[in-house]
């Protein structure tokens, strides 16, 4: 069961809001259920950059799809093979409606796949066109520092662990902040069968 909503967040990380444990077991198991169908319909992909190949695996629903490749990082309204996107999970969803209430409706859900060893460099998130709106963030599986800095690269960070289940709401000022994954904790969750963690980021493109 889902625990109370209060839309208040239970930490607050240089204004990024964590919601803990936001999505409680049987929702947890219902998104991975529901995104069996996205994967079936957008299988991962390894990116590859013109530094190299990333050490995540991606794929995307919703409207558009968040693409990496030598060319460089851009949203595109279909598949590189010319699909179009499968939609966003009804949960993701739902969780979107009730912590940004006064958002426009996400038209991307980017699904991220973290093995033992995989990691998120510091980055911003800022291929959308509208940084007014915000970008929800949901673990699901083992657990993972995550890392915040500021606006721009370097000085001080600080960081927490997130566990399955916990929901990030990064808006307002906080939306521009440089942030990462530092390392997954192998085998914290029985979540994902094959273990591992997935993040999905719910975000307004245009």
């Amino acid at each position: 069961m889902k625990k109370p909503l209060t839309h208040a967040p239970d930490v607050t990380l240089r204004g990024i809001g964590v919601h803990r444990g936001y999505l409680g077991p049987d929702a947890q198991r219902r998104l991975v259920a529901e995104l069996d169908a996205v994967i079936s319909a957008a299988p991962f992909r390894t990116p590859e950059t013109r530094f190299g190949p990333m050490s995540v695996r991606m794929t995307s629903a919703g409207a558009y799809g968040w693409i990496a490749d030598r060319r460089g990082y851009r949203y595109e309204p279909a598949q590189p093979d010319g699909r179009p996107w499968p939609p966003i999970p009804a949960t993701a969803l739902a969780a979107w409606v009730e912590l940004c209430p006064d958002a426009r409706a996400p038209e991307c859900c980017l699904v991220n796949c973290y093995g033992a060893e995989a990691r998120m460099g510091m980055h911003q998130d800022r291929d959308e066109a509208d940084f007014s709106q915000p970008v929800l963030s949901i673990s699901l599986g083992d657990d993972a520092l995550f890392r915040v800095g500021n606006e721009t690269r370097g000085g001080k960070t600080e960081s927490l662990w997130l566990s399955s289940g916990d929901v990030l709401v990064m808006g307002g000022e906080a939306r521009r902040l440089y942030h990462g994954i530092d390392r997954v904790r192998p085998g914290s969750s029985t979540l994902l069968p094959r273990g591992g963690r997935i993040n999905l980021t719910l975000r307004v493109v245009t």
